[in-house]
């Protein structure tokens, strides 16, 4: 598997745009600058996901060792996480069911002021489940109906005018291009790719994508999941550029390694104490608190108890016995 180190950059990107979006003001609110920051680090995020699950079932092909591998990745933060706040919140046991197995997005929906982040991880998850299942059904060969799956979830998003949602059904196109970008990337399409996406500037998509995050464009909503991976996949073919050199600086590859715990770890600093009180209030005084107690903990959780579930990962996966 081709070590691809542009798209830590863009992983530390997506982080930075969704903190921002969700903790800061970014314009003023009848803009809805913030809305459009959220969808763009979203859509990116989403892109990279699809785009290095795919890739890791193409290249080792080790269902067992994907499963294993994403367990010990995705459910102890989260659970951790989810354990402290409905624990304190004392949720009622549907709230509970639907978080620890990750179906709080879909209707009813059952997330709360605390856990409103963890659509996503619901759609991640959903998503993981039912690309093993086509794995285990037909191999590698199966990698191959992806990007047909995500032209059909689009057509089924714009038959029920959704330009954007938590449900997962209309919003899985975004992981679903990710993984269509490395089904080309890897696959026998890859030199016509190359010719194709080397050609095109990243900034002609990146303003296509910046366009289809924001209201005043609803169509172009239909399409943030295409320019987000064609944004991501300009850059795989551009080395040596002011681009590579940006995305493949230690800062993003930091924000990178970091990126998951701060995703998990930042929704408290935006709720309770953090939110009340006065625009100065907030802003100048507790919101830099928040996002520097989410940046002391996410570096916590990643370098000490992540760490750990995820080396225990690699050590279960490598134990063929």
């Amino acid at each position: 598997m081709p070590r691809l180190p542009v798209l830590n950059g863009w992983r530390g990107i997506s982080i930075v745009a969704v903190l921002m979006a969700h903790m800061m003001p970014l314009g003023p609110a009848h803009f809805r600058v913030n809305e459009a920051g959220a969808l763009f680090g979203m859509a990116i995020f989403f892109t990279l996901s699809g785009f290095l699950i795919t890739s890791t079932l193409f290249f080792y092909g080790n269902l067992r060792s994907f499963v294993i591998h994403r367990l010990c990745r995705i459910l102890p933060v989260a659970w951790l996480y989810i354990v402290i706040v409905l624990g304190l919140l004392h949720a009622t046991a549907p709230v509970w069911s639907a978080h620890l197995l990750f179906y709080a997005n879909i209707p009813p929906i059952r997330l709360i002021n605390y856990t409103a982040a963890l659509w996503s991880l619901c759609v991640e998850m959903q998503f993981y489940v039912g690309i093993a299942l086509l794995f285990l059904l037909l191999g590698k060969n199966g990698l191959s109906l992806l990007p047909v799956f995500c032209i059909a979830v689009t057509l089924i998003r714009i038959h029920a005018g959704k330009t954007t949602d938590i449900v997962t059904i209309y919003r899985v196109d975004e992981i679903l291009a990710g993984a269509s970008l490395a089904v080309f990337f890897h696959g026998r399409m890859a030199s016509s790719l190359k010719k194709t996406l080397g050609r095109i500037p990243p900034y002609a998509p990146l303003v296509l994508l910046c366009l289809s995050c924001y209201h005043l464009f609803p169509w172009a909503n239909y399409f943030r999941p295409y320019f987000a991976a064609a944004l991501v996949g300009t850059t795989l073919f551009h080395n040596g550029t002011i681009w590579s050199r940006f995305l493949e600086s230690k800062p993003l590859s930091y924000l990178a390694a970091i990126s998951y715990a701060l995703y998990v770890w930042h929704q408290p600093f935006h709720n309770g104490w953090f939110e009340e009180g006065g625009k100065m209030a907030r802003y100048f005084v507790k919101r830099p608190i928040g996002i520097a107690l989410t940046f002391l903990i996410a570096h916590l959780s990643t370098f000490h108890f992540e760490k750990y579930w995820i080396n225990l990962g690699k050590r279960l996966s490598a134990n063929k016995s």
